[in-house]
């Protein structure tokens, strides 16, 4: 992964430096994903200083992670340089760094670079475009064994751990240990439980076929697990019904209309029952960045901002 797709956090900062106010009107864009840098383009022709602002120099196109996550493509064919853009449209400049603080009134954000300290930046228009994290429903414990999958760190670990599993069912002799290496856990049955349920199988039973003598790879278990009654609960249920069917033929056990209590170092426990598993993923449920509710506005339960 070349330093430029890194994935870079801010230092403490000491001191806060006041980026001086523009002649022009200037847009602060909060979030270089999707959503913010739609808003930087469609604003190419305004007589405006765009700032964009995110705490990665990348951006990803979220919708292939599952296949980074299962080893079909590699990080960078999904991430981009977000400093490109500035080479693209002379009315944006990039800024790295983690906003911490916004302040409607004054009309000013707190933005800490990493090695740079914390900068004051005024704007005239703000958009907030900060996208979701993972949702534990308030077991924030579980992060530790059922990693999420947001970004290219949650990406590139998932592959390791599943790869993982299979070496250590190899050189295991114990035949409970390693049915538990070779059983893979998904909670959440939405888009992105189903998309990488169905990598995972086509890994263990194509990409993985011939590369092990001591186990077969196409006798794993995947076990995809939600609370709803059925899966993509968002989607039409002629569709829920055709995708629970293709997952079947694909080998993944579809569990609906059963809520995980317990995740942990040996697997879940998931109705009452304990499923041993030593790859726990977690794909159900996203919250809000931390920044709309630094605005002071309504939020609702995710914490996204209610808006008109």
């Amino acid at each position: 992964m070349s330093a430029m797709l890194a994935d870079t956090q801010p230092d403490e900062a000491a001191a806060v430096v006041e980026t001086p106010r523009p002649e022009r009107k200037r847009v602060v864009i909060i979030g270089g994903g999707f959503a913010g840098i739609a808003a930087a383009h469609a604003l190419r022709h305004a007589d405006a200083e765009i700032v964009l602002i995110d705490r990665r120099n990348h951006h990803i196109f979220q919708p292939l992670l599952y296949q980074v996550a299962t080893a079909v493509l590699s990080p960078a064919e999904i991430a981009a340089p977000i400093r490109q853009l500035e080479a693209k449209q002379q009315n944006v400049s990039v800024l790295l760094a983690e906003v911490t603080a916004v302040d409607v009134a004054s009309r000013t954000i707190e933005a800490a670079s990493p090695g740079a300290g914390v900068r004051k930046i005024a704007f005239d228009y703000l958009v907030v475009a900060t996208g979701m994290r993972p949702s534990y429903f308030g077991h924030d414990e579980f992060a530790r064994y059922a990693p999420g999958l947001k970004s290219l760190t949650d990406a590139e670990t998932i592959p390791a751990k599943i790869l993982g599993a299979f070496e250590l069912a190899a050189a295991t002799e114990d035949e409970n240990e390693r049915a538990r290496q070779m059983t893979f856990v998904l909670v959440g049955a939405g888009p992105s439980g189903v998309e990488l349920a169905g990598s995972l199988a086509d890994l263990v039973k194509v990409t993985l076929q011939r590369n092990f003598r001591r186990i077969d790879p196409s006798k794993s278990t995947i076990i995809l697990l939600d609370a709803g009654k059925r899966v993509l609960p968002t989607f039409a249920e002629s569709v829920s019904r055709m995708v629970a069917r293709r997952l079947e033929k694909l080998g993944v056990k579809v569990v609906t209309d059963v809520r995980v209590e317990t995740v942990d170092e040996q697997g879940v426990v998931a109705g009452g029952k304990r499923i041993p598993s030593a790859t726990v993923l977690w794909t159900a449920g996203v919250a809000a960045s931390p920044v709309p509710k630094m605005l002071g506005t309504k939020t609702d339960r995710a914490g996204r901002a209610i808006v008109d």
